[in-house]
């Protein structure tokens, strides 16, 4: 396959960026989109030029760091794919792809297709755990959970912190990655102790940290690579309510 990349290029955060095209040849079908990158990467070097900058870990759709927007669509046209697990298949030969950064105020560009994505770290840190004592690791059956609800709070487990519901959001909101940790744990006996304190920390970290408010587009499910459901946000809501009605500071 040959194809065409418009890919963003940035010096760094205080610079301007622009589009610069590029060619990908004799690249194979089966390789990943990150694979390619590396072909294109070890041209441009071999011809002295800087290569492209992209985030990537375990390229195993785990970590969640390959964050690119590829032809408008935050980790690309494969619904419930990460950047890594999406395969050249998916584009045919001849095309021409664009290939972006996440967009958006809480995710600063660092260089090229690089972004600053601590804002969901300090998101994370302003509650996202447990911190009361629950003992000593018991066993599975010691706690017994309805398994609907333990089911829900797995699913909500699910979220790598990506950060394309972010991207893919108008708002640049965070509701849905901060929704799948308040309703993991507020669904669990060891996180329910701090439910009230969790989601009040964590919605006035959002508002600091410059993420917009959600106006249900419904983008963010769309582009969330592990299925995360905006039903969770409903339960964001719920629990931010419930939390209204006890002491300020209250576990």
């Amino acid at each position: 396959m040959n194809l065409t990349l418009f890919i963003w290029r940035q010096k760094s955060a205080g610079e301007s960026g622009s589009m610069q095209q590029y060619e990908a040849l004799d690249i194979s079908p089966d390789m990943s989109f990150l694979e390619m990158l590396d072909v294109v990467n070890e041209g441009l070097i071999k011809k002295g030029m800087e290569p492209i900058a992209f985030d990537h870990d375990c390229r195993e759709g785990i970590c969640g760091t390959c964050s690119q927007v590829i032809n408008g669509t935050a980790h690309g046209p494969q619904e419930k794919t990460t950047v890594c697990q999406l395969h050249m298949r998916n584009f045919k030969d001849g095309d021409s792809i664009y290939i972006e950064p996440w967009r958006a105020k809480a995710f600063p560009v660092i260089k090229d297709l690089v972004v600053d994505r601590s804002a969901l770290d300090r998101l994370i840190q302003s509650g996202g755990y447990v911190s009361v004592s629950t003992g000593g690791v018991p066993d599975a059956n010691a706690i017994l959970i309805p398994k609907s609800e333990l089911d829900r709070a797995m699913d909500a487990a699910e979220c790598i912190g990506c950060g394309a519901c972010v991207a893919a959001c108008p708002n640049g909101s965070a509701m849905l990655f901060v929704s799948a940790k308040v309703a993991h744990l507020a669904l669990l006996p060891q996180g329910r102790t701090e439910a009230a304190r969790r989601v009040c920390a964590m919605t006035e970290e959002m508002m600091k940290q410059g993420f917009g408010n959600c106006s249900n587009h419904y983008e963010c499910q769309a582009a969330c690579p592990k299925g995360i459901k905006v039903s969770f946000i409903a339960k964001l809501n719920r629990e931010f309510i419930k939390s209204l009605g006890k002491p300020s500071g209250s576990l």
